[in-house]
């Protein structure tokens, strides 16, 4: 994970808290991108739903710098990755098109606002893309990879009448998240990835938007990389165990590892070998950052 709170386990910051060094780092670290300069962009997680989410919607950035700057004024968009999906997991993402304002409010109210969001069944290695105004939900059976705004905005509409041990209920943001919600056309739902082959590595294009973009790297054979001056890599290791060598140091990888990767790097290797004699050399990672976006004009 990539919260503030997330400790830095080796390097020259190890021990450290992620949201404490960042505003002291060089663009040696952070890349000369300015969208990186201030805090940390991304927010990284794992999600294990065992049962569903409560509906729910994300502002945009204009809507938060006018009306949540005491939470950050940032906006979410997101994207998940299905790490596991049991049979018949699925998440619910956009809301059908024949829904408007009047009608998905008349929903929350049934307790039918579920029924208005389109189903969309995922297996392993699905991605989906979630922009910000996007109504949605996760259900339960998937392990998930969140990359996302580093936002902690959420507004919920409808949380299945759940009460805790006291019996209260979670607040819900009606008001706020009617007046965020996309109606209309819809812009997330299912990636359809271009996969692309760079050597060794099997590429697949997941996404790119203004706040991130991801790729899937597929390989069984040692690896050059070469870092880009504009902006950090960060790795997250899915499968496979190896090396990582820079600069006349190496350091191990393994599942469920993220690996914040300098700007200023330059060249690093990645070799793959088995956890233990005899098993598979095949290494799954998901490489993200943040693209710099020219201003227009």
């Amino acid at each position: 994970m990539t919260g503030d709170d997330s400790r830095f386990a080796s390097g020259p910051y190890a021990g450290q808290k992620l949201g404490d060094v960042w505003p002291t780092m060089s663009v040696d670290w952070t890349g000369t991108n300015p969208r990186a300069a201030r805090t940390f962009p991304l927010l990284i997680k794992f999600i294990f739903p065992e049962d569903k989410l409560s509906v729910q919607v994300h502002p945009d950035d204009e809507y938060s710098s006018q009306h949540e700057q005491a939470a950050g004024g940032r906006g979410k968009t997101e994207m998940w990755y299905a790490v596991r999906a049991r049979p018949g997991a699925e998440v619910l993402v956009g809301l059908k098109p024949s829904v408007t304002r009047q009608s998905f409010e008349r929903a929350i109210t049934d307790g039918t606002a579920e029924n208005c969001l389109e189903h969309i069944p995922l297996i392993e290695g699905d991605a989906v893309f979630v922009p910000a105004r996007t109504a949605h939900t996760i259900g339960p059976g998937l392990v998930l990879c969140e990359i996302q705004q580093n936002s902690d905005l959420t507004y919920r509409v409808y949380d299945y009448n759940r009460r805790d041990a006291q019996g209260r209920s979670r607040e819900l943001h009606i008001k706020k998240a009617l007046d965020v919600i996309r109606f209309g056309e819809q812009r997330g739902g299912k990636i359809q990835a271009h996969q692309i082959h760079r050597g060794p590595i099997t590429e697949a294009r997941l996404a790119a938007c203004e706040y991130f973009a991801t790729e899937r790297w597929e390989f069984s054979e040692q690896i050059e990389c070469v870092t880009s001056r504009d902006h950090f890599d960060v790795l997250i290791f899915l499968e496979g165990t190896g090396t990582i060598r820079w600069g006349g140091n190496h350091e191990a990888y393994g599942p469920a590892q993220l690996w914040l990767i300098p700007a200023a790097l330059a060249k690093y290797e990645l070799s793959p070998h088995p956890q233990k004699p005899g098993a598979a050399l095949r290494t799954l990672l998901l490489r993200t950052y943040v693209p710099r976006v020219e201003a227009a004009g």
